[in-house]
């Protein structure tokens, strides 16, 4: 049986983004993740969207948290993006927003994610 594929999308509670800004933040962070995935392993970003191309949305309280999971996953070669809000809106530029990981093994991304919690 092959690995299950997944794509796990981080969100930083610590900040105050109205819904639409929320939903934005999550659809770059899932966009520019499975770019770098693609780019990694095509047959794997394939698989993602041949099967439904599960998600999960999970939170963290903090920058550094989120700046943390982001080098883990980096050293790990996993793919993903760290999104960085243009500050045209509700945020200042530069205010790194939410984490795109993968698609990717399942394993591999639980390995630094099991313990967060829903979005």
């Amino acid at each position: 049986m092959q690995e299950e594929v997944k794509q796990a999308i981080i969100v930083r509670t610590d900040i105050e983004m109205g819904k639409g800004k929320l939903a934005a933040q999550v659809a770059h962070a899932s966009l520019m993740s499975y770019f770098e995935a693609e780019r990694a392993d095509k047959a794997i970003a394939k698989e993602w969207l041949d099967n439904g191309e599960k998600k999960i949305v999970l939170k963290v309280a903090s920058e550094d948290s989120l700046v943390k999971l982001y080098n883990a996953f980096k050293f790990k070669k996993v793919p993903c993006a760290l999104v960085s809000d243009a500050g045209l809106t509700e945020l200042p530029p530069g205010t790194k927003t939410a984490l795109g990981i993968g698609p990717w093994r399942a394993s591999e991304i639980d390995q630094f994610t099991s313990a967060l919690k829903l979005l």
